[in-house]
């Protein structure tokens, strides 16, 4: 077992940018399990490039690849860097990193292939100077975690003591499949890796607009009195994808939008939105007030009315003729697997108490968005007649997570003109408009706290215990209804705009 090591904790709101104190980490490793597969070619090379196009990675940083097929490494690498980097292509700036791509063939089962990974490590100790530092990625699927976590305990890659450096470990999500599934994952983890080791990546936190969530609401005056029961009405948190389920049905039918989305990414949203405010910005601190909103979560008293699943049928979505769900490549005709989910949940503590919070995501909506929306109470008294007002909604601050990063302001103005008519208007803040420099990738700005030991954006064990804690009842619920239909293109079922009917309140429409 690897000894205690802490990681430096570094303060993500505080610190100066990049171009005043640059955040370099000491030379380490990078090992990225499945290095050929989509996630890797997709974000993590793209993200590495990116790194050190800015300057970000330590001199002699070391990528080394874990696959079965070798092909050309370094070839698929540079393809891959190419096709996803954000930063400029500087042909230098590739070479220099090629210098430090290695390869290792193998299978999870091959002890000789993990002897070679480990006496590999060994080596670039001395010649890349890497002080027996080396981050693990696991961008393999969660069923081959046990494999290559007994492997690397065989070989003691894991462990500090015995590396002479730190050794740390990336989880991508799904963490498990229910609460007992999760624990057990954490448990084997936790075996191999101290607990300070393990770093669960939920690439949404990675986003600089839910960052900028922080902030928002502890950097200013403005916003901080009015976050609370007695001005909100309710809170939205959306995540719309406008396309199926593509070649991923052998994962999707089998977890669902609740387990892909709902548990991890939206749970982690409502935690920021509604978490107090923190006695400092260190991870440990974060981690401390968000574990109290979702320990303090309360499910609907009546998950019939208040908790809806649905699956797409064939529409048009994207302008285009789009497949059913039962009509995707390997998805089987009675699936009942939900590729919609939306519940209300409450949060249940002084500030929020009585504030419904409604969370939504779903496939083959009508357009790809993220958003945060707090919808506030109407004013008490308006010395307006009807007629003057009848266009005048909710006001509404809605962060904007994705595609289009930035924050919306909504209140009421008057019309222009001698009549009394007031109406909606909007005030937006863009980040591509306000900052000359590019927001990083998720991925960049996590690998980068993976290799310094900042876990302040990863969610810790007991976050992803507290999430299943939610899920694992809907779930059950959910198992014993079949799930509503919609039509591709459609903003879901009918039984999720009739949720918030019942209520008096409508979805807003991003």
């Amino acid at each position: 077992m690897s000894t205690d090591k802490p990681g430096q904790q570094i303060n993500p709101l505080r610190d100066p940018d990049d171009r005043r104190l640059p955040r370099v980490p000491e030379p380490c490793a990078l090992v990225i399990f499945g290095a050929t597969g989509d996630l890797s070619r997709r974000k993590l090379i793209p993200a590495i490039y990116d790194l050190a196009n800015r300057g970000l990675l330590p001199p002699g940083f070391v990528t080394i690849g874990f696959a079965r097929d070798r092909g050309n490494f370094v070839d698929i690498a540079k393809q891959a860097a190419q096709e996803g980097a954000r930063t400029t292509w500087r042909e230098e700036v590739w070479e220099r990193l090629a210098e430090g791509v290695h390869f290792v063939a193998g299978t999870f089962e091959d002890d000789a292939a993990f002897d070679e990974l480990a006496a590999t490590l060994t080596r670039l100790n001395e010649s890349h100077g890497i002080a027996g530092n080396a981050a693990f990625y696991l961008a393999i699927p969660p069923v081959t975690f046990p494999l290559v976590l007994k492997q690397m305990e065989r070989t003691k890659m894991a462990d500090n003591e015995a590396a002479g450096g730190w050794r740390r470990v990336v989880v991508e999500k799904p963490f498990g499949t229910d609460l007992p599934s999760s624990q057990a994952l954490n448990t084997l983890v936790d075996d191999v890796f101290t607990p300070n080791d393990v770093f669960r990546i939920d690439h949404y936190l990675g986003k600089e607009t839910v960052q900028n969530l922080l902030a928002l609401r502890f950097a200013n005056t403005f916003f901080e009195p009015v976050w609370n029961g007695l001005y909100v009405d309710s809170v939205q948190i959306t995540m719309a994808e406008d396309v199926g389920i593509g070649t991923r049905a052998g994962f999707y039918d089998k977890t669902g939008a609740a387990r892909d989305v709902l548990q991890n990414h939206l749970l982690q949203l409502l935690a920021l939105t509604a978490m107090e405010e923190p006695v400092s910005f260190d991870a440990e601190s974060i981690r401390t007030e968000k574990l109290k909103v979702l320990r303090a979560i309360a499910l609907p008293e009546n998950p019939a009315t208040h908790a809806v699943r649905g699956q797409y049928q064939q529409g048009w979505c994207a302008g285009e003729r789009v497949l059913g769900y039962h009509d995707e490549q390997g998805v089987a005709k009675d699936s009942t697997t939900e590729t919609y989910a939306a519940v209300q949940l409450n949060v249940e503590t002084r500030r929020w108490a009585g504030v419904p919070f409604y969370l939504r995501t779903g496939k083959r909506l009508p357009r790809r968005v993220t958003e945060i929306a707090v919808l506030f109470r109407e004013a008490p008294h308006l010395p307006f007649s009807n007629t003057d007002t009848e266009q005048l909604g909710q006001n509404q601050l809605v962060i904007r997570v994705q595609p289009d990063e930035g924050i919306t302001l909504k209140f009421g103005s008057k019309v222009p003109g001698s009549q009394m008519e007031v109406r909606d208007v909007a005030m937006d803040f863009l980040y591509g408009e306000s900052f000359t420099e590019k927001s990083p990738e998720a991925y960049e700005r996590l690998v980068l706290d993976v290799l310094l030991g900042d876990s302040t954006l990863f969610p810790h064990a007991e976050e992803v215990a507290a999430s299943w804690r939610v899920i694992d009842p809907l779930q059950e619920f959910w198992s014993q209804v079949p799930p509503a239909l919609y039509r591709a293109g459609e903003w879901g079922p009918a039984a999720a705009d009739g949720m918030l009917a019942q209520d008096g309140r409508t979805w807003r429409r991003p």
